[in-house]
């Protein structure tokens, strides 16, 4: 009796996990067009068959009893509620991780290496729920994001002040506080001024490097490069609301960043920058790369100006981060409207 009814549990728990897994993938494959997030879906269905395959499918087939199942017509109001895309993916993702501690559990009765390996499995589908949520979250808060300045602190909070308000005015979607001159207390003074200057805009605030200064200027978010302190580390400080950047320079590290729970990337350098100095350019390679695979916002940047941006946006990045473009022009106002409207024209309103 313990037998068969082991193996019952088991052949139900596999169905369940399996059919969920599809369900997922069916969403990251044709609603959320994610390449990445399809493929780790579709490995972690594989692993979990090729686990299921080392229990004795013809017991368990011989076990199943369908018909007689006293819970085949037991349901609750909730299960056939779904109002829309995202609630069928979070039950999904739910039904998957309770069928898969229920085969780690009985599993242990008739073969505890397989078991260890549907623990891994599970962990793993924690990440990959993570990695969607957070996707789907971040596209529906960036959604009319296209244009991020990068700006210092300048030389003074006056001409700080006038400057940023003409950023706002001209139509930056998110200014970042970038400086590297600047001591921490001045810094963090500019932080809170530009908090104050972008509250009543729909102009996102972002920290670059210092999630500590993100938090006590009450930013919307940080970002991060691949030498600063990571994603992990980062969200412990800004907290679960605020928005996490990460600079990325190849295709692995924006798979990485998607993983860790990052909210955009920049995905660069495209050009030589005035800004900043780099070893290498992955330049249009990487930004269609990262297109036609990711789907969590990113930023192409690195050397961006109206000039180059036709050729950026054709590589299927839809958003671009600018700074000598626009903090180096004598009417750097003008420089964000022109981006802006030609980017509006163009359609730049995806990725």
């Amino acid at each position: 009796m313990d037998e068969t009814a082991t193996l019952r549990i088991l052949d139900a728990a596999a169905n369940r996990a399996a059919e969920g897994l599809r369900v997922v993938e069916d969403y990251l494959r044709f609603a959320l067009d994610d390449r990445h997030l399809t493929m780790l879906a579709k490995t972690l269905r594989h692993n979990l068959a090729e686990a299921v395959a080392r229990m004795p499918r013809l017991q368990r087939h011989a076990a199943r009893q369908t018909r007689c199942d006293v819970g085949r017509e037991l349901s609750t109001p909730s299960e056939v509620n779904r109002h829309d895309l995202i609630a069928v993916v979070s039950a999904s993702f739910k039904r998957v991780e309770q069928a898969l501690r229920s085969l780690e559990e009985y599993s242990k009765l008739i073969n505890p290496i397989v078991a260890a390996e549907l623990e891994t499995l599970r962990y793993r589908c924690y990440t990959l729920e993570k990695a969607v949520d957070v996707t789907t979250e971040s596209i529906r808060r960036l959604d009319k994001t296209r244009l991020y300045v990068l700006i210092d602190g300048g030389t003074s909070a006056d001409g700080f002040a006038a400057f940023v308000q003409s950023l706002v005015a001209a139509g930056a979607d998110a200014v970042q506080l970038r400086d590297k001159r600047l001591a921490d207390r001045e810094l963090l003074l500019r932080a809170r001024q530009l908090r104050e200057l972008t509250a009543d805009s729909s102009t996102l605030f972002i920290v670059n490097d210092r999630p500590d200064l993100a938090a006590l200027s009450r930013a919307d978010g940080v970002h991060v490069g691949q030498d600063e302190v990571a994603v992990k580390d980062a969200r412990s400080i800004v907290g679960p609301r605020a928005l996490i950047g990460v600079s990325t320079h190849s295709l692995e590290q924006a798979r990485q960043a998607v993983l860790d729970g990052a909210n955009y990337i920049g995905v660069g350098p495209t050009f030589p920058s005035r800004t900043k100095s780099f070893d290498g350019f992955p330049g249009h390679e990487l930004l269609r790369a990262v297109a036609g695979e990711i789907s969590l916002p990113a930023f192409a940047i690195g050397g961006i100006d109206r000039e180059n941006l036709s050729e950026v946006l054709e590589t299927g990045v839809k958003r671009v981060a600018v700074s000598g473009a626009v903090t180096s022009a004598t009417d750097p106002a003008a420089v964000v409207r022109a981006i802006r409207t030609w980017m509006d024209e163009h359609g730049a309103i995806e990725n």
